[in-house]
């Protein structure tokens, strides 16, 4: 028997489609264009076969569009900037463009070794000046659009690594990389407007009908839109120089006759004024800055405050007056940074009364309860019911409570109905050298100077030095002193880099004119291919890069780039791909090939024969060692067999475990399918040959299967359920190895047979297919002829499976003839012996017939 050459095969088809430029595309508006694309790469170092599932997701995407008349865009690049590679330039003493580039090498041979179907025309890289320049363009006309601001805020400090990091990197007080303590710093940051855009961006989330549900839950999440009442609180006797009023947000204004206590946060005016006079507050404050800052570390901390000494006037009865509290749990990113406290209705705010012994007065009652007797002790009462002890309130539902509260402040002049948003403006500064400098020169006379166009790009300094801690742009005086672009007198530029979301939040719209030397990109070209009809990648990214690119996409449509709104129609998360962790006795990971797997299950570490500890299965990591190289797979399976089983076994949304016996299985399917092919049973008739006018029983069942298995296999891939896939093509392949090929028909059959198993296979394994339809006879590629069309006459099953059902209970299934007369499925059904058996002794009432489903029995 043949042995597949995996390794020859794949290298002659990957240089024949290069030659060939078989996957590069311009605009044709004689087809319907495609356009695909997985989020792209980090250049971090080598790839391991865990990185391939989405590139190999979508480049069945790709291939099967394409195969289906479709203009296939399907492009690549790399997402270059960052503080890795900075820390990688200190710590291996290498220029982070060296080391950017060079990884860029490294992975761009390895994903070329995958036959994926690049356009590499298009290939970017994010770290170039040829894509960033643009990217410095994009933010001038943002601010001429007044999308862009700058403002001093309170940051998160590292003070090792000398720059603002985000509170999702605030771990327990510390920076995640480094380990210090963080500090809390006042620093001008630049921002973006992305609230302009927050009732837009959350209500066109139900546009997005082919993303997951989860992912536009979690972004309507994080807008956060919520309808409440804005108000104020007036201070009692405030000190001279600190403000006389609060402000405050709330989505529940029926509950203001609850309120307890006006808790600000740490770092509201109030706070920072009193704490200049009061040690205990400025020490609160120093811990509260020490503190998380994320919403999961707030809502894991205990809930602590200090009294200020201060006191309010409760908005309906000035007669009434509330402590004000300095709180942890209050942050003035969020809202106005200063809260009412109702504790008998939230539970953060009872756990902080019980705390500090403040009142508790419920002031929602469940409907059928006594007002004066229902109490709140441990847990607060957040569910329906009517308002009590609210004076003009009272006796209202919640709903209308809080309309009736929202019209009082109204007539009062204290407040209004309003819309809040959790969503905050996007701070895009960063204090590091490896990012995208920011176009603007800070002049003494003339204040912030944007630097003109015909300037751009403003680019990164090479001869930089990491020696000293912080951003070396700072230290680096021939390209931080610059003139001022207005009026030539000395100025510095802005040594702050943007964020990197910034060069992903628009690459997309790079692809679809690459080589684009004096635009971003053509408008006609971009929306000939906008929106990218499919996009893969992790679940991670389903808040931050997602919603970023949507208000990016929104914002350069309000500055004439283009008109398009959503840049991703389709979202597929895919899963990870897992594998088993191992340990040695000194508790060190192992790779997996360091292990030897023994009888019994028994691991030993193969160096030294000691015992290995098997831990969980987790998603592939460098750091736990449970990787698996790409390049060791591909030198011994071949690039299509890793395909293969990264596709199949799990959805594309579920987690995928790599396992030996995994590949091993795959390699043999892909060497059976091959010798099905080019070692059939019988000589098969040359392509062209009509459909003989007789066929054996066996070829009609076989021809049919084709055809059904061609239906469905179309389906799953256009539902990208390519595990599914993966079975109906091993499932054809059984039933095409059960012809000998002696029967009438039967090797046209075979020959239908393989063109069809190759064509389905195509997406999947590629080369493979490109080699077995050459050993068919056949010319050129297999992604250039057209996807197979299932005769509809030959997918309809002559028979059906039929449950029957006594009294509710299945008792047997039978194989009927389709479409089968009702008397007669009725008669089947109760001559079977085991429905027999369950009617028993009892007497047939009723018999009801579901054609081609169901024969459900009544007896008694």
């Amino acid at each position: 028997m043949a042995r597949y050459n995996a390794r020859e095969t794949e290298a002659k088809w990957q240089a024949a489609w290069h030659e060939a430029r078989t996957f590069e595309v311009t605009e044709d508006t004689s087809r319907p264009k495609y356009y695909v694309m997985e989020m792209f790469p980090y250049p971090s170092g080598r790839l391991h076969i865990g990185h391939l599932r989405n590139y190999t997701l979508g480049d069945v995407v790709a291939r099967f569009r394409r195969s289906q008349g479709f203009n296939v865009l399907h492009p690549i690049g790399w997402d270059a900037f960052g503080l890795p590679a900075e820390n990688a330039a200190i710590q291996n003493k290498v220029h982070p463009a060296k080391w950017t580039y060079e990884n860029i090498a490294t992975m761009g041979s390895q994903l070329k070794l995958m036959g994926l179907s690049y356009d590499w025309s298009r290939e970017i890289a994010t770290c170039s000046p040829d894509y960033y320049r643009h990217e410095q363009k994009m933010f001038l006309d943002f601010l001429k659009a007044g999308l862009v601001y700058r403002k001093t805020s309170m940051v998160n400090w590292d003070p090792v690594e000398q720059t603002v990091l985000a509170n999702e990197q605030v771990i327990d007080g510390r920076g995640w990389r480094s380990g210090a303590p963080v500090e809390k710093r006042e620093l001008a940051q630049w921002f973006l407007k992305i609230t302009a855009f927050a009732d837009e961006l959350i209500d066109d989330l139900t546009q997005l009908e082919r993303w997951p549900e989860r992912v536009r839950l979690m972004q309507e999440n994080w807008i956060g839109r919520s309808e409440g009442l804005e108000f104020t609180f007036d201070v009692v006797d405030a000190p001279e120089g600190l403000p006389k009023t609060i402000d405050v947000f709330t989505t529940r204004p029926d509950t203001l006759f609850g309120a307890a206590f006006c808790a600000i946060s740490a770092d509201h005016p109030i706070a920072r004024g009193l704490s200049a006079t009061d040690a205990g507050l400025a020490a609160f404050r120093a811990e509260c800055a020490a503190m998380g800052t994320s919403e999961a570390a707030i809502e894991q901390a205990e809930k602590k405050g200090y009294f200020t000494g201060l006191y309010v006037n409760h908005p309906f009865d000035a007669s009434r007056k509330l402590p004000v509290w300095a709180a942890n749990f209050v942050l003035m990113d969020y809202g106005t940074g200063a809260i009412f406290g109702c504790p008998a209705h939230d539970q953060r705010d009872l756990d902080f009364a019980r705390k500090y012994d403040l009142p508790v007065v419920p002031v929602v009652v469940p409907e059928g309860s006594d007002a004066a007797s229902f109490t709140v002790a441990t847990e607060a009462y957040v569910g329906p019911g009517k308002l009590a002890n609210s004076e003009f309130l009272n006796g209202l539902g919640v709903d209308e409570g809080k309309r009736a509260a929202i019209a009082r402040m109204e007539e009062m002049n204290r407040g209004k109905g309003t819309i809040n948003y959790r969503l905050r403006d996007w701070g895009v500064s960063r204090q590091r050298y490896w990012g995208c400098p920011i176009p603007v020169v800070h002049c003494p006379d003339c204040g912030i100077v944007p630097v003109p166009e015909d300037q751009l790009p403003i680019e990164l300094p090479d001869n930089v030095s990491f020696d000293k801690p912080g951003n070396p742009l700072e230290h680096h005086a021939s390209w931080k002193h610059t003139n001022c672009p207005t009026c030539g007198k000395a100025a510095t530029r802005e040594t702050d880099t943007f964020d990197t979301f910034m060069e992903s939040s628009w690459y997309f719209l790079r692809y679809t004119d690459a080589s684009n030397d004096k635009l971003a990109f053509d408008k006609a070209k971009a929306e000939y291919w906008m929106p990218v009809d499919q996009y893969i990648g992790g679940i991670e990214h389903a808040v931050l890069h997602l919603l970023y690119s949507r208000f990016f996409t929104r914002a350069l449509r309000a500055c004439g780039y283009v008109d398009a709104t959503e840049p991703f129609a389709g979202l597929l998360t895919q899963g990870m791909v897992v594998h088993e962790t191992y340990k040695d006795s000194a508790g060190q990971w192992l790779y997996p090939e360091e292990v030897q797997h023994g009888d019994g299950g028994a691991l030993t570490k193969i160096a030294d024969g000691s015992a290995v500890t098997r831990g969980r299965i987790e998603k592939m990591s460098k750091s736990k060692k449970n990787v698996i190289g790409l390049e060791e797979v591909v030198t011994s399976y071949g690039a299509d067999t890793a395909r293969l089983l990264l596709l199949s076994d799990s959805p594309p949304d579920r987690d995928l475990e790599w396992s030996d016996s995994g590949i091993e299985g795959s390699w043999r399917y892909v060497n059976r399918l091959f010798r099905l092919v080019t070692e059939p049973v019988v000589v098969l008739p040359a392509a062209g040959t009509p459909v003989p006018a007789e066929l054996s029983p066996a070829a009609a069942k076989a021809r049919a299967a084709i055809h059904r298995t061609i239906a469905a296999v179309t389906q799953q891939f256009d539902q990208i359920q390519c595990n599914k896939a993966v079975a109906a093509l091993r499932e054809l392949t059984n039933q095409l190895s059960e012809l000998d090929g002696s029967g009438v028909g039967e090797a046209w059959v075979l020959r239908e047979g393989a063109e069809a198993l190759i064509k389905l296979s195509a997406p999947m394994m590629p080369h493979l297919a490109d080699e077995m339809w050459q050993a068919l006879g056949n010319s050129g590629f297999v992604v250039d002829v057209p996807w197979p069309v299932a005769d509809a006459a030959l997918t309809v099953e002559d028979s059906v499976t039929i449950a029957v059902q006594v009294n509710g209970k299945l008792r047997a299934t039978l194989e009927m003839a389709r479409d089968i007369a009702r008397e007669d499925a009725e008669k089947a059904a109760l001559a079977e012996p085991l429905v027999q058996r369950a009617i028993g002794e009892g007497t047939v009432r009723k018999v009801i017939v579901v054609p081609n489903k169901i024969v459900n029995i009544v007896a008694n």
